[in-house]
């Protein structure tokens, strides 16, 4: 499970074509990796997020870019956080994963979830859906991913998905952990309880007590041991040796996409920033609130291999 996660959000660095972003993040993975991190898991999107970039920064297709790290990686499991559901077929991604753990020797991770970004779906043509009915498309979906990933050969005629005997053939070389994220109470902690091996929280450190209670609350009532599963929070993080080297990349990251200085003000509540000290208080907090594992991502210095390795020290000996 994951004790020390790295995701990479973000792949329009200064200076940084796209004849030498794959170099720059082979650079980055192998950093993570000796680094002390276990997972290296990429972002499931088409279009930069708002809060990181533009929508046309430059964003890699999640799978194959995966798939090519792996084979200059040797111990990170590979994965998504998360992959949304809506943009493949569910049949079709248990073997997109399986594909992964074959030519990773065993290293995949299905994180998944319902999908969000409604501007990824109107641009490139995918059914966005009610709210209500991409979490039964993610119930469906996981009703086929699971069984095929486990060998065997669902059939199921469902409201959003058809699969007839489906085959999965190669089977994957290892038990493939699954990762739900979202902090939703009433359905996606339950599907968790019901479906995860570990769930990562999208929330306050504040609200981790209650997301807490109600993930135990599930899984009392589906008998379901709530020790099986792990949970995990993702943090937006930008680390410097200083609290100014800190500053001064979060000033450098809003400046070099030109948006106005005011929005370094709109960045701050939602990361973690700071210098060893100012970082390694706060990932302790969530420890404290009960997280079991960090996932990280350096949105404004991920190019900074040295903030990698720092970032992997602090968090790691915070986490303890």
């Amino acid at each position: 499970m994951t004790r020390l996660g790295y995701q990479i959000p973000n792949f329009t660095y200064p200076g940084v074509g796209p004849d030498a972003l794959f170099p720059n993040l082979i650079e980055q993975v192998k950093t993570a990796e000796a680094s002390g991190f276990d997972r290296v898991l990429l972002m499931d999107h088409f279009y930069q997020l708002p809060g990181i970039g533009d929508p046309d920064d430059y964003m890699l297709e999640c799978y194959t870019t995966l798939a090519a790290l792996a084979q200059h990686t040797e111990t990170v499991r590979l994965g998504a956080l998360v992959t949304g559901n809506t943009y493949r077929n569910p049949a079709i991604l248990a073997k997109t994963i399986t594909a992964l753990d074959i030519v990773s020797n065993g290293r995949a991770t299905l994180g998944i979830g319902s999908g969000w970004f409604e501007l990824e779906h109107d641009a490139y043509g995918i059914p966005f859906n009610t709210f209500t009915e991409r979490f039964e498309k993610l119930e469906e979906a996981l009703n086929i991913i699971l069984p095929m990933l486990n060998g065997e050969r669902p059939t199921l005629d469902g409201k959003h998905y058809r699969v007839t005997e489906a085959i999965n053939s190669p089977a994957p070389l290892s038990k493939i952990p699954v990762m739900i994220g979202g902090g939703g109470e009433k359905k996606t902690l339950r599907m968790v309880a019901q479906y995860a091996d570990e769930s990562n929280l999208i929330c306050t450190t504040a609200e981790i007590p209650r997301k807490l209670a109600a993930l135990a609350e599930h899984c009392e009532r589906l008998g379901r041991d709530r020790s099986e599963i792990e949970v995990t929070k993702l943090v937006m993080m930008v680390i410097g040796r200083t609290k100014e080297d800190a500053d001064a990349a979060i000033a450098t990251y809003v400046d070099n996409h030109g948006w106005p200085a005011e929005t370094i003000d709109l960045l701050r509540p939602i990361m973690v920033a700071g210098g060893p000290d100012d970082v390694g208080e706060s990932i302790r907090e969530l420890i404290d609130a009960g997280i079991d594992g960090i996932t990280l991502n350096l949105m404004a210095n991920a190019h900074d291999h040295e903030m990698i390795a720092l970032a992997g020290e602090v968090v790691g000996a915070a986490i303890g």
